[in-house]
């Protein structure tokens, strides 16, 4: 049965040459063409991939530069699996994600689990093969290891050539990211880059950039413009809740405590997605007029951490570097088995992040950091100093030289 269905994919697939032609017939000074392929399974990767397109068109005006969601070129039943079943396992059954993401990261190579998983990608995938022929792009870039496997796969096997970079957007390497095929790799740290040394991947393949952010966020938005924004003092403590794009993580009974922390503590919470409840959080901010701001999906990120002092948020990846690039610490709250622990264990040991299990321990923490001001000043700079704001810049400057042929 395995067969047939990779018979299937390979003979959907045979029409399409992805080739570019030789290097001696282009023109290394012609405008670049950069495809950059995100999955929204959860938010980070889409942002990681907007960071990166917004700092091409800054500091590369004369490129075409494409964004594409790999979830909006795969049929609804499997765009129903990497996104809808991802929150629902992620938010409602965490110990079973954390479990699923151990066992896939010691799959064995070749195994039956991981033909099928990968027959069933590129069987879904068509539709991407399509958008890249008619793209032809010069570089693409990944910011999620989906489109990276079936990507590395195609050019071993000589059905596309163009260089293909990975961009991995946590403080942790998960073995879905490492295959044989990719032309580089960028990561968060040193770290990654050894382990993914550890793993066979030529250290000259590797570059430690940071992960990109949005421009915004290393540009850092005024404090007091952006407090009167939305009705805050900018002298006061202000605390910023995270819960990532769905709102995960978040409660007024959590929100109803920390207001009672000390009188001039103003809170600003992020729901995303979660409409129900941004509905309750805004009941609850009239109870506490001045004090705090409740919000839903907003591209008003930046502005929102140029308010704050302190960051209570999930340790994704995207969303702890733009706290770091910010110049802001962090406590970290239920993080999800899996990337997201291994993400706190980074942060932690950084000295940028504490974290909290429970809401005791969480006011807790807070009381203890409010007190201490030096402590909350220490692990400032900590964060300052650990920010790679030029990360999405470095990237774009290391392909451009790879693509103009200049050493990197």
């Amino acid at each position: 049965m395995l067969t047939a269905v990779e018979t299937e994919i390979t003979t959907g697939l045979e029409g399409m040459n992805l080739s570019k032609p030789s290097t001696k017939d282009i023109d290394l000074t012609a405008n670049k063409r950069l495809l950059v392929i995100s999955v929204s399974a959860g938010s980070g990767h889409i942002r990681a991939a907007q960071g990166i397109e917004a700092h091409a068109h800054h500091h590369f005006p004369e490129w075409t530069v494409s964004h594409r969601d790999l979830m909006q070129l795969v049929p609804a039943y499997f765009r129903k699996i990497y996104t809808d079943w991802y929150i629902k396992l992620a938010g409602g059954l965490p110990e079973a994600w954390g479990w699923l993401y151990r066992k896939t990261d010691h799959e064995p190579t070749g195994s039956l689990t991981e033909r099928c998983r990968r027959s069933l990608q590129r069987l879904s995938a068509q539709k991407l093969f399509t958008e890249i022929a008619d793209f032809k792009p010069d570089a693409i870039v990944c910011t999620h290891f989906l489109p990276a496997e079936l990507l590395a796969d195609a050019v071993l096997q000589k059905r596309l050539d163009c260089p293909i970079w990975v961009m991995v957007t946590d403080f942790d390497l998960h073995q879905m990211w490492v295959h044989e095929g990719i032309t580089g790799y960028f990561v968060a740290n040193e770290e990654i880059s050894f382990r993914l040394e550890s793993s066979g991947v030529p250290k000259s393949h590797i570059v430690v950039t940071g992960i990109p952010v949005m421009p915004e966020f290393v540009n850092h938005p005024n404090r007091a413009v952006s407090a009167a924004k939305v009705g805050l003092h900018p002298a006061h403590k202000t605390l910023l809740i995270m819960g990532g794009g769905a709102g995960l993580g978040i409660n007024c009974h959590l929100v109803n405590s920390l207001l009672n922390l000390q009188a001039d503590v103003q809170i600003i919470v992020m729901a995303g997605k979660n409409k129900s409840l941004l509905d309750e959080l805004q009941e609850l901010s009239t109870q506490w007029p001045g004090r705090l701001v409740a919000m839903g999906f907003t591209d008003k990120v930046p502005e929102l951490m140029a308010c704050a002092d302190l960051v209570i948020t999930k340790p994704g990846g995207l969303s702890t570097s733009e706290c770091l690039v910010m110049g802001l610490p962090m406590v970290l709250i239920n993080p999800i088995p899996g990337q997201e622990e291994r993400n706190a264990s980074y942060l932690l040991q950084e000295g940028v992040a504490q974290r909290a299990d429970d809401v005791a321990t969480l006011l807790y923490r807070l009381t203890q950091l409010l007190a201490k001001p030096e402590k909350l000043e220490t692990m400032k700079r900590q964060a300052s100093a650990l920010g790679r704001s030029g990360a999405a810049s470095y990237l774009l400057n290391h392909i451009e030289k790879n693509l103009t042929g200049h050493n990197a």
